[in-house]
C-alpha cells in the first residue's frame, strides 16, 4: 500500500464503508426474505445501498489511480441517492412505505448515509491532488 492509501483518514472511512455495508446487507437481506412484497421498493434500494457501500469499501482499500476512479463513480452514485431518495421522503413520504437506509437522508443510521460519501468524494479529490 502507498503512504496516501494507509493513512488514518482512509482507515477510518473503510471501517465506516465497512460498518455501513455490513448493517446494510443485514437489514436488506432480512427485509426482502420477510417482508419484500410489503414494499418492494424501499427494500431494494436497501439493498442497493448495500451493494454501494461494498463497491466504495474495495475502491478505498485497493491502490491505484483506477481503484480510486471506480470508488468516486460508486461513492458519487452513492451520493445522488442518497440525495434523491432523501429529498423524495422529505417531498412525499408515501412513496416510500417503509423506511429505506437512504430514507430521509440516513436519518435512521445517524445521517451517516449523507456524511460519508461527502467525506470519502473530499479525500477522493485530496488524493487526485497529490
Amino acid at each position: 500500500m502507498t503512504k496516501s492509501t494507509n493513512s488514518g483518514a482512509v482507515r477510518v472511512l473503510v471501517f465506516a464503508y465497512g460498518i455501513l455495508a455490513f448493517a446494510a446487507i443485514g437489514r436488506s437481506s432480512f427485509e426482502l426474505a420477510t417482508k419484500f412484497s410489503l414494499a418492494p421498493l424501499p427494500y431494494t434500494l436497501s439493498a442497493i445501498a448495500a451493494i454501494f457501500y461494498v463497491l466504495a469499501t474495495i475502491g478505498l482499500i485497493r491502490k491505484g489511480a483506477k481503484w480510486r476512479s471506480f470508488a468516486q463513480v460508486a461513492i458519487s452514485l452513492e451520493l445522488f441517492f442518497v440525495l434523491s431518495v432523501g429529498i423524495l421522503t422529505l417531498i412525499d413520504s408515501s412513496l416510500f412505505p417503509a423506511k429505506t437506509v437512504w430514507s430521509n437522508f440516513g436519518e435512521g443510521y445517524g445521517f451517516t448515509p449523507l456524511i460519508l460519501p461527502i467525506l470519502g468524494l473530499l479525500w477522493l479529490r485530496r488524493e487526485s491532488k497529490k
